[in-house]
């Protein structure tokens, strides 16, 4: 089904070490409005979506993948030369403990991924809602993170992802017109 390229969707480059942010974007790796979420949200949805739109879930669901490397890679390099002292400085001590600098799917605050994330009601409008609801939220994060760091190359990158979610909620957009005047036109018969 997919072809890995080995390379990042976007380049990330990270000018220097940032504890702080690397908490915070653990948000966008393991929390509730994350890309881990996104990405199974979208292709768990589009079992039940009519075919005129399943390609893009499955398009969408495998970009936030890519998403989710690019937050990965973020994290790693913003916390790869980190101190123990500076982790807990940091409050990211019980990760390291739990994890030492190895990324593990949890959000900010610590709590760990749960599929109690990952929205699917089985009725394709309501779900294509609950996606943009999904993408909104990811921007909003996305902006907040870049108004939290000076770091210009950490920013391009999350500038980059912001956009694409900006995208991903229009596409879903259309989405939902397409199934509306797809209902309309059943309901004329």
């Amino acid at each position: 089904m997919w072809i890995y390229e080995k390379k990042l969707q976007y380049p990330v480059k990270v000018g220097k070490c940032d504890l702080r942010l690397a908490k915070v974007l653990m948000e966008q790796y393991g929390g509730a409005d994350g890309e881990l979420a996104a990405a199974l949200r979208y292709l768990n949805q589009r079992y039940t979506i009519p075919d005129k739109v399943i390609g893009l879930l499955t398009d969408i669901g495998t970009e936030e993948f890519a998403h989710l490397e690019m937050i990965a890679t973020m994290i790693y390099k913003l916390t790869k030369d980190a101190t123990p002292e500076q982790m807990w400085e940091a409050g990211l001590g019980p990760h390291y403990v739990a994890h030492g600098n190895a990324l593990f799917y949890t959000n900010s605050g610590g709590t760990p991924f749960t599929v109690t994330y990952i929205s699917a009601k089985g009725d394709p409008i309501a779900d294509l809602y609950e996606d943009i609801a999904a993408e909104e939220k990811a921007r909003a994060s996305y902006q907040w993170m870049i108004d939290s760091t000076d770091d210009v190359d950490i920013q391009d990158s999350l500038k980059f992802l912001r956009e694409r979610e900006i995208i991903h909620a229009l596409r879903f957009r259309e989405a939902v017109e397409i199934l509306k005047d797809k209902e309309s036109e059943q309901t004329i018969f």
